[in-house]
């Protein structure tokens, strides 16, 4: 699977690292994530004491071949995301990392501008390899006809690959054969977002159809369910409905990008010296500004002027108190240009700890103040709720 980059560190949004760095390969950093133990272990678990079954004579050795059964998998998978990578590299996409997890693994990719037709290319690569790999395999075992251990293990590394590609090509996101959909929606349409919202609900489809198969006709024909495979799959369909779900949402918030844009968003205002007093901004206040921002000696937006910190301040006071004492201070660097605008101004706007910023024009005046609520109404439609109270500081 492949999916955008959500940062450049290897550590997780919680601070803690994702994995265990595997180093790197054609360039592309591999990381091994924690919960890959949690699979490896299931499938010990699970297909030991089957194995142990099938080769009585082979007692406790059958966990140590069902350990390297997860290893065989997890080669695999590695071999398909590297294959998404590599042929992303042709078309000069920059490759962030591979991420070997729980539910198989990921590519993410650093910024870049696809069209319908690469997206397909390098989605349909990864099951590609895997179809290699199990016609290798394949070819490998009618030449020297291997038994033992190692019949067991090339049969299963065949039939792996083989189920991880067909599993993978599956039209329908979170899966590989998702970008089908998603590219002939956006070819048809000339919009990504709506391919992928389409794909995101092929993805659900594509959930309701398995738990169909492997779960309700089987209850309906009477048959006793098999508890593996009914744990198997609520756990991929978990999974690939979470996917899907993160797909249409994803799809309909990249839709509503084109309304984010500074000027549009933005209340007036207006940008006075810091030194200035809390007379000075009544002065301005009274002329009409909804809002007021303290600029600093280098004349950049460094804080805000509090409406209710500044109505406290008693009248007689107001010519000896500092604007600096009504106002909270901006974020560094918390000032956007007034024609910034789409998906480069709301990553901007992540990397800033505040949530309100200044906008100025070409000369570097203030004209405006953009508030995070509204950027994110914008996005999702919806209002965003703010609790607290203002208070004068004293500075």
């Amino acid at each position: 699977m492949t999916e955008p980059a959500s940062g450049g560190d290897q550590k997780a949004a919680n601070g803690r690292r994702e994995g265990i760095s595997l180093g790197r390969i054609a360039g592309i950093r591999v990381v091994l994530a924690y919960s890959w133990f949690i699979i490896a272990a299931f499938t010990v678990i699970v297909y030991g004491p089957v194995l142990e079954d099938q080769y009585p004579d082979m007692g406790v050795a059958a966990y140590y071949v069902a350990f390297a059964y997860a290893l065989l998998l997890l080669i695999s998978v590695l071999v398909h995301e590297l294959a998404h990578a590599l042929t992303a590299k042709i078309f000069h996409w920059p490759t962030e990392k591979i991420v070997l997890n729980l539910w198989g693994g990921h590519t993410q990719f650093e910024g870049f501008t696809a069209t319908p037709g690469r997206s397909v290319l390098v989605a349909l690569a990864g099951p590609a390899a895997n179809f290699l790999l199990a016609g290798a395999g394949w070819l490998l075992i009618l030449a020297s006809d291997p038994s033992g251990v190692a019949g067991i293990l090339s049969n299963i590394f065949v039939w792996a690959n083989l189920l991880i590609g067909i599993f993978n090509v599956l039209p329908g996101l979170p899966l590989d054969g998702g970008r089908l959909v998603e590219s002939a929606v956006w070819k048809a349409t000339g919009s990504q977002e709506k391919g992928t919202v389409a794909a995101g609900w092929a993805g659900r489809i594509i959930v309701i159809a398995l738990a169909a198969w492997f779960v309700l006709l089987p209850l309906l024909r009477g048959d006793r369910p098999d508890v593996s495979l009914m744990l198997i799959t609520v756990l991929v369909g978990s999974f690939l409905w979470m996917g899907a779900s993160a797909s249409i949402q994803h799809g309909r918030l990249r839709s509503r990008l084109h309304l984010v844009n500074a000027a549009a968003l933005a209340e007036p205002a207006v940008g006075i010296p810091e030194s200035s007093t809390v007379a000075d901004v009544r002065r301005f206040a009274a002329d009409g500004a909804t809002a007021i921002i303290l600029c600093g000696p280098d004349g950049r937006p460094a804080g805000i002027v509090d409406g209710a910190a500044l109505a406290s301040v008693p009248a007689e006071a107001a010519a000896a108190t500092p604007a600096t004492a009504v106002s909270h201070t901006l974020s560094v660097g918390a000032y956007v240009p007034e024609w910034s605008q789409g998906q480069e101004l709301v990553q901007y706007l992540a990397q800033l700890e505040g949530r309100e910023y200044a906008v100025v024009d070409h000369h570097g005046r203030v004209t405006g103040l953009l508030r995070q609520s509204a950027v994110v109404t914008a996005i999702t439609g919806k209002e965003m709720r703010r609790s607290g109270r203002a208070k004068v500081r004293n500075r």
